[in-house]
């Protein structure tokens, strides 16, 4: 056989063949060839002459691995920590100040960088690459990792008869046909081509080109999405605002979402329950916020009643998994460039199981430090619920009427 038709015969074989079979090929057709045949399959296949050699060599000796081996057990270049018995150790003792984690745990994390603990290992007298770094510290149980939000404040004693307090009053009301709705501010936005956070499909190597640095424009300002959701009729609706997120913006937008919404779904409706969480612009310490509680009641007939979610336990608020979630990902990898551009994307998230929104603008003023008179407050017809009543109140009109 020629040189050329064993460098077609290899190049046929060659994509199917791994380390072991490559060099075992190459070994039997020199044996077939006989006289000179080592010679010849070197310079149709480029396989290196010890190569064959050591192919010939195994197959003498009748050498056998187990199924799915390629190499001898321990065959192959050794392990940095194999070879350097106290590279382990000085590793360790560089990376254990920083480490976090539990000492019993099986994995550990650094957070310096893997050039700068190999430089630190050469002046110990052990040098290595800092891709070797990262192969030692895999082997010794390390791995990249970010932080994880797993500790809470300490909850309230009440905190899970709250809950049940909750989930029992929007049962009762829902089952009445009174609306409930959930009640929050989404977090601010600048407005303007800022990065935002996520990633969007765009031709390859394409990027959306923002600033380098997020700092307020002035001229565009920054959004307030205040958003109202609707438990019952899975609708929400989001006002943005370009003030101030205040009580008084909080419950304007609330008689917008009953004026354009809440009316129409729920024409015989006499009472509202808000469930809100413990803090911002609805908070139930705030005299503002009951105050203008107030003035929604008279101006809608409405008795509303208000449970507030315990602190530290706002993301429990329907609003913020059931609404905001399904917005922030409608506009991921897409800036803000414009409020107009911000209520569109809005108004256009939608999900599978029915989500529907509406997004309006609101250019008013809501200046802060606006403090109610105690007269004004001794108006407010509140009534503390027996539990909790910090929590949970409710407030009636001075009518009955529905407007």
């Amino acid at each position: 056989m020629d040189v050329e038709t064993l460098r077609e015969k290899y190049r046929a074989f060659a994509p199917a063949l791994n380390e072991r079979s490559r060099r075992l090929w190459a070994a039997a057709e020199a044996k077939a060839l006989g006289w000179g045949g080592i010679t010849r399959v070197v310079r149709a296949t480029r396989i290196s002459e010890a190569t064959v050699l050591r192919g010939l060599a195994e197959i003498e000796a009748g050498v056998k691995l187990e199924p799915g081996r390629i190499r001898r057990p321990g065959a192959g270049r050794k392990k940095a920590v194999d070879k350097d018995a106290g590279l382990l150790k000085a590793l360790i003792s560089l990376v254990e100040p920083t480490v976090s984690g539990h000492p019993e745990s099986p994995l550990r994390w650094s957070n310096r960088s893997l050039r700068n603990i190999s430089v630190e290992l050469e002046a110990l007298g052990h040098p290595l690459s800092h891709r070797r770094v990262a192969d030692a510290l895999r082997d010794a149980g390390y791995t990249l990792q970010s932080n994880c939000k797993a500790q809470e404040g300490r909850g309230h004693r009440d905190r899970d008869a709250q809950f049940r307090y909750i989930n029992d009053s929007a049962v009762a009301f829902l089952a009445r046909r009174q609306p409930v709705i959930s009640v929050d501010c989404k977090k601010k936005e600048l407005v303007g081509n800022f990065k935002n956070a996520g990633r969007q499909w765009r031709p390859k190597g394409k990027p959306r080109r923002v600033k380098v640095h997020d700092f307020l424009v002035p001229e565009d300002g920054k959004a307030i999405p205040y958003g109202v959701y609707d438990l019952t009729r899975n609708e929400g609706y989001v006002r943005v605002g370009i003030d101030h997120e205040t009580a008084s913006f909080a419950v304007r937008t609330i008689q917008r979402w009953w004026q354009l919404m809440g009316r129409r779904a729920y024409p015989k409706a006499r009472s509202l329950l808000i469930t809100a969480d413990g803090g911002g612009s609805n908070g139930p310490r705030l005299g503002l916020w009951k105050w203008e509680l107030q003035r929604l009641a008279e101006a809608t007939g409405l008795t509303i009643t208000v449970c507030h979610f315990p602190p530290g336990t706002s993301k429990w608020n329907k609003i913020e998994h059931r609404l905001f979630s399904y917005i922030s990902a409608n506009w991921r990898g897409r800036p803000l460039t414009s409020l107009v551009a911000i209520v569109s994307l809005i108004a256009a998230t939608r999900t599978i199981t029915g989500l529907r929104v509406r997004a309006e603008i609101d250019k008013g003023q809501y200046p802060t430090g606006t403090k109610v008179p105690e007269a004004k407050l001794a108006r407010v017809r509140l009534r503390k619920h027996n539990f909790h009543g910090d929590w949970n109140y409710t407030i009636r009109p001075e009518t009955s009427r529905n407007r």
